[in-house]
């Protein structure tokens, strides 16, 4: 359990929509598709229908102070199956990297290797008081592409499973292109927040509204107006 599945979820009903991609900057094909996750009739570039007019209202919010950038979402909508398949390719992958195979784990690296996937990815709980934030529709991936199309830089990659995630790993370090990409990140940070969007605080990438963390880390921030996530778990 999360802290924020302590939230109750009042499901609203809300349609999941395409999302106007000509509106935004996206990367063909999907990262998770070219992989081979699969996600049925729909695509990854799904939301909730009002998370994707908060999000036109953020990318408006951009381009008030930097004309012709523009948001790029890397990941919407995440089937449970898409999650499961993330989870596991992840957990082989850092297995790959530390020059291992399954076989070879002790009990230790096991746990630690869950333990590193699970800092980044939500369990593919099938419970409906327990959905992975992607799941709702109501969570988006996003980083910021600059007036020549090029991706500005964040210091790391989306879905690193490190430290270097976390939203304000740069903020106190004096090398100049540490505050760089502090800066830029702040930046995302801003425009989202602006339209209501919360973020996680474990990474820079990663907002939501209307699902249990958004609910939670408004909780949090404003204890006397509570409020509960609208946005439960699609199929």
């Amino acid at each position: 359990m999360r802290p924020y599945h302590q939230i109750p979820i009042l499901e609203c009903g809300e349609p999941l929509m395409e999302i106007p991609l000509e509106l935004f900057a996206v990367k063909f094909p999907h990262p998770y598709e070219k992989l081979g996750a699969t996600y049925g009739d729909r695509s990854p570039y799904y939301l909730r229908q009002s998370v994707i007019e908060n999000l036109i209202q953020a990318q408006n919010y951009l381009q008030l102070l930097h004309r012709n950038w523009r948001i790029q979402i890397f990941d919407a909508y995440r089937p449970i199956a898409v999650q499961q398949f993330m989870v596991d390719y992840s957990f082989a992958q850092a297995v790959q990297d530390r020059g291992l195979t399954d076989v070879e784990l002790s009990p230790k690296q096991r746990q630690e290797i869950w333990e590193a996937v699970y800092a980044i990815w939500a369990l593919p709980s099938l419970d409906e008081k327990t959905p992975p934030p992607h799941s709702t529709g109501a969570a988006v991936d996003v980083t910021l592409v600059d007036d020549i199309g090029e991706i500005v830089n964040m210091g790391s990659p989306i879905d690193e499973m490190s430290e270097r995630s976390h939203p304000d790993y740069y903020a106190n370090s004096d090398r100049p292109e540490a505050q760089k990409y502090h800066a830029h990140r702040q930046l995302l940070q801003d425009v989202m927040l602006k339209a209501d969007f919360q973020r996680n605080p474990r990474e820079w990438w990663h907002f939501s509204i209307g699902d249990q963390m958004w609910a939670w880390l408004n909780n949090q921030s404003n204890p006397a107006n509570p409020v509960t996530a609208r946005y439960g778990r699609l199929a």
